[in-house]
């Protein structure tokens, strides 16, 4: 018997690549095969080999401070290339985020995003929702269709253990730590790629980075002048327009961009409307060693409060429920007050200065300003005079309706600074840090009282906030042989908090804290073959409590940092049509912050640290593409989170005092599902048409750090559809036609909740799970008009 074979030739593409002005051969060169999944780098003598088949081929050269390359090859045969490159006649503001981010060889696990991926859902849904399909990542959105605001959990740590910077900059709240996606509307369409380190990471700006980090880098240099204008539209009234333009290169050396966005949606949760207004303007001035660029953006938002949730008890009956606003008048009817709203403004102003030094050296300084005010009103239904510090106006009177604002004013400030040395053969050396202060207002003022008040609006909470945040770090990549690297990261970090005034129940909370933080990291990456990497680091990460910890607390309750070591290994393996990535960590906790139900010295259910918990899992990712019309992108995590020892307290009605409950030996972290599965599945069947289908798989979480499975948020398992056509008149560049259908199953789930621990009595514990109930079968569609 003989069996038919087919053989295809297999020949090599190799070459050398070479600075044209000093004949100096270029390492660590990035070189990809288009259309397959094959790239490899330049060795420490610039030299580069890769095995392809008969074919003809697209190759892309990718090199810091060169550009990009792009050439087409031939191989009937073997095929030599020796590529003389001119370094760019203009200095370019990759430089400015490549202090904060990991490289090629640095033994860190990270994913980078650019920008084409964020175009393809890019139809008015927040950035944490164009994230959602990247490993380990979980969203939320209070409104239910991915408008308003919108979280997200990396490796099961919230938006506080996430630091976010763009373009090296601080994101994060200085005192809570958060990051409020709903302050930076469309900040996706002015966003040219994003990294995302997982675990500690690498040395940042900026709160400490305990989940992961997310470095978001802005618009780069456009050289030809554009335009463009997309406008989409869908359920819930949802509608997006966006303007952005660019001059291109001006006299050789200047250029403008800008964008202006306004995106409103009613949400699928009862009245959680949303209204957007952003605007984004840089700035810039380019020679071949120097980069001066001014970015300004600006955010303001109105949204109805949806954070509440919907009670467990009205989710079958009346899913998007609403409890925001609620009262009742003098009839008993319900009714709901309409400005329950959330109003905020922000402004961010960045200067970034870049400068070559020489052959080997690159400077590069920020200076920035983040200026923030707004208030959210809310309806207080029946509460006692007393509870604003105000007398009772008269018998009978006691207890009334309110309509307070909440307002925060702050401004925070400060420096990045950078110095980079390459030596362009075995040796990279950076040298940075930052400082900056936060200063904050927080004042609450009761504007409306149903039996009157003393004056038209009456202060009864005020108090400010000073937080000064200084690091330092040092970091260095060394080839120690042809594939082994070895890198190292040393960052010191100062805090000093202070905050004078009383917080929301009326008690002093004047104190000062200063804390002082070491974080080293270290590790190796070995390459295997051109196509195959090993890597493993060991990373230590400290982070101060925030400003609830504080301010609900005393100096003998106040807790204390939280600690963590995190161990880090993988491996990396690409062919033509397939690559793979998997990687195991161990994220050891010391005195991890939680709630427990514990009621602390000035009666506040404060978080308290548990002296000893983890995270530890395997990451795995898939591309796939067999054929040039079909491609399936696949990750997938599965993990343990647990808390060792864990105390829930609970209020006890009987004895009208705080007691332990229960004890749990090893109890699953909150919000930190075990499984973790992404897929995205992409059909071409003809050019420039791609049709997607978008699945996500998100394990059994829990609501708290009991394990309780009637405080719980089931596993659910959502389908999106995705179609993208491109089409290219004589009269212009290019139109974009964008189709979102999300969740097309209609599937009944929620994203996020949390619980009231309400009292135990006779044993029994009565508590009220509310919960972010998510929209069924959805959709948006888009125009995108490039001129």
């Amino acid at each position: 018997m003989f069996l038919p074979m087919v053989a295809s030739a297999q020949h090599f593409f190799s070459g050398t690549i070479t600075d044209s002005a000093t004949g100096e051969k270029l390492p660590m060169v990035a070189i990809t095969i288009n259309s397959t999944l094959l790239s490899t780098f330049t060795d420490l003598d610039g030299k580069f080999k890769l095995q392809l088949k008969d074919g003809d081929y697209t190759v892309q050269f990718k090199y810091v401070g060169y550009g990009v390359k792009t050439v087409k090859i031939s191989l009937p045969k073997d095929s030599v290339m020796n590529l003389s490159w001119a370094a760019q006649t203009l200095y370019s503001n990759e430089v400015v985020v490549s202090a904060t981010r990991a490289g090629d060889k640095t033994p860190t696990t990270y994913n980078n995003i650019d920008k084409d991926y964020l175009e393809k859902s890019n139809v008015g849904q927040d950035m944490p929702f164009l994230l959602n399909f990247t490993p380990s990542m979980v969203v939320q959105s209070d409104a239910g269709a991915g408008v308003g605001y919108t979280y997200i959990h990396i490796r099961g740590s919230d938006a506080t253990r996430v630091n976010v910077t763009i373009d090296g900059v601080p994101i994060n709240d200085a005192e809570d730590q958060g990051v409020y996606w709903v302050d930076m509307p469309d900040i996706v369409s002015s966003t040219d790629n994003i990294q995302i380190q997982r675990g500690v990471g690498t040395s940042t700006n900026g709160a400490g980075a305990f989940g992961a980090s997310i470095n978001i880098e802005t618009t780069k240099l456009a050289t030809q002048p554009y335009a463009e204008y997309s406008s989409s539209a869908g359920s819930y009234n949802t509608f997006k327009n966006t303007f952005q333009f660019g001059t291109g290169l001006i006299n050789g050396h200047w250029a403008f961009d800008g964008r202006g966005s306004e995106i409103t949606s009613n949400g699928y949760v009862d009245r959680a409307t949303s209204s957007f207004q952003s605007a984004f303007l840089d700035a810039g001035y380019y020679s071949k060693n120097t980069m001066i660029k001014a970015v300004v953006f600006t955010g303001k938002e109105k949204t109805y409060q949806a954070w509440y949730g919907t009670p467990q008890d009205s989710l079958v009956t009346n899913r998007t429920f609403n409890p925001a606003g609620m009262y009742y008048n003098s009839a008993g009817q319900v009714q709901y007050y309409p400005n329950e709203t959330d109003n905020y403004e922000q402004d961010y102003f960045q200067l970034h200065i870049s400068q070559q030094l020489g052959h080997d050296w690159q400077v590069n300084a920020a200076l920035f300003q983040t200026n923030g005010w707004g208030y959210y009103e809310d309806f207080d239904a029946q509460y006692r005079y007393e509870y604003y510090g105000l007398q009772s106006p008269g018998a009978g009177k006691d207890t009334g309706n309110f309509v307070e604002d909440l307002w925060l004013n702050n401004k925070f400030y400060g420096a990045t600074y950078n110095v980079k040395y390459t030596n362009h053969s075995r040796l990279d050396v950076d040298f940075g840090g930052a400082w900056d202060q936060y200063f904050g207002e927080h004042y609450d003022n009761v504007t409306w009282a149903q039996y009157g008040l003393p004056s038209n609006s009456y202060q009864y909470v005020s108090n400010t906030a000073l937080k000064t945040d200084v690091n330092f770090f040092a970091r260095a990549n060394y080839q120690i042989i042809n594939n082994l690297y070895l890198f190292a990261d040393m960052q010191y970090r100062h805090v000093n908090y202070s905050f004078l005034g009383f917080n929301d129940s009326l008690q002093n909370v004047t104190q000062d804290v200063k804390l002082d933080f070491f974080n080293p990291k270290g590790g190796v990456s070995y390459d295997l073959s051109t196509t195959q990497n090993l890597y493993a680091s060991v990373a230590v990460g400290n982070k101060e409590p925030s400003r609830d910890d504080y301010t609900q607390s005393t100096p003998s309750s106040r807790p204390m940092p939280e600690h963590l070591v995190d161990w880090e290994a993988g491996y990396k393996q690409h062919w033509k049509n397939v690559a793979i990535q998997a990687n195991v960590y161990y994220m050891d906790y010391k005195n991890q912050l939680v709630l427990n139900g514990q009621v602390n010295d000035v009666g506040a259910y404060n978080r308290i640290n548990v002296p000893e918990s983890y995270r530890t899992g395997i990451e795995a990712q898939l591309v796939y593409q067999p054929v040039k019309w079909l491609r399936w992108d696949a990750n997938a995590t599965y993990s343990a989170n647990k808390i060792k020892n864990f105390n829930e307290y609970i209020y006890s009605n009987d004895s009208n005092k705080t007691v332990l409950y229960q004890t749990h030996p090893l109890t699953d972290i909150s919000f930190s599902p075990s499984w973790i599965v992404g897929s995205i599945l992409s059909f071409i069947p003809v050019k420039h048409l791609e049709v997607s289908l978008l699945t996500k798989y998100v394990g059994k979480q829990y609501l708290d750090n009991t394990q309780s499975a009637d405080r719980a948020i089931p596993a659910y398992l959502t389908n999106d559809i995705r179609v993208n056509y491109a089409f290219f008149p004589k009269w212009m560049k290019e139109i974009d036609l964008t189709l979102l259908v999300n969740n097309i199953t209609s599937l009944k789930y929620v994203s996020n909740g949390y619980t009231n621990y309400e009292y135990i009595q006779g044993g029994v514990v009565y508590s009220q799970n509310y919960y972010s109930a998510q929209a069924p079968a959805n959709f948006l569609v888009g125009v995108n008009l490039k001129f």
